[in-house]
């Protein structure tokens, strides 16, 4: 993991000598690739190009649901909080964790988003049972203070995964768990000045997805999850530049 986190900072160090000449369409390529994953992976059927176009043209598509639409538009306006708070150097709070559900539900649950759950919930075809609702607040305490004790002393790579991960396991929310935690991630990746991590949401990696989680929920280990991100987040490093070295 050492390793892989050096070479994680390195990318970084080159693409922080290139930033200057990142266009704005580069990054919003990347970003709407990430709302078109991230909705993939909880079972939206909008293709990536379908996405762009309900998006940024407000086009609606033959034959996907309202629901599917609003998946995409609210993940879109999720992202531009989450900048939005880098931008300001906004403190990680309760108060911007559940504006964050709160707009990924924007029209597809009003009474529940952004609020804590107070109803039990399992997940389907997942061994982990999510804590009885009383217990959420305590656990959400817990979260906030595991984060603030450990912000400034563990690598961004590892703290952004475990958030996440942390996160899910609660699972605060009646819904939009999911998009949240990576949201999440993504916040605090941002913060630290790495790009956006963008999970695939085809079978195969939305499987093994499911599957490190799960042994993180289950078996207490977290360092499949945590690597699975650290990878991911240099595939886009990579990525990015590459595009932006072809670019010169």
């Amino acid at each position: 993991m050492k390793e892989l986190l050096a070479e994680i900072d390195n990318l970084k160090e080159q693409l922080n000598r290139l930033r200057y000449i990142q266009g704005e369409k580069v990054a919003k390529a990347f970003e709407m690739e990430y709302t078109y994953e991230s909705n993939r992976i909880e079972g939206n059927t909008l293709t990536l190009q379908e996405t762009v176009l309900v998006i940024e043209k407000g086009l609606t598509i033959s034959g996907k649901s309202l629901h599917e639409h609003l998946e995409a538009i609210n993940h879109s306006f999720a992202l531009n909080y989450i900048k939005e708070l880098v931008s300001e150097k906004a403190p990680l709070t309760k108060h911007e964790l559940l504006n964050i559900d709160k707009l990924i539900l924007q029209g597809v649950d009003n009474s529940n988003g952004g609020k804590f759950r107070t109803v039990q919930v399992l997940i389907s075809g997942a061994k982990h049972i999510p804590p009885q609702p009383f217990m959420v607040d305590e656990l959400m305490e817990g979260f906030f203070k595991w984060y603030y004790d450990n912000k400034d002393s563990i690598h961004p790579v590892i703290l952004a995964a475990e958030i996440h991960e942390r996160l899910v396991t609660i699972h605060p929310f009646i819904d939009g768990n999911g998009r949240t935690s990576r949201l999440l991630m993504n916040l605090i990746l941002l913060q630290h000045g790495y790009p956006i991590a963008i999970l695939k949401g085809d079978s195969e990696n939305r499987l093994k997805y499911y599957q490190v989680l799960e042994i993180a929920q289950m078996d207490g280990d977290n360092e499949p999850f945590i690597e699975m991100v650290a990878l991911n987040v240099k595939e886009i490093l990579l990525r990015i530049l590459q595009v932006l070295n072809f670019n010169i």
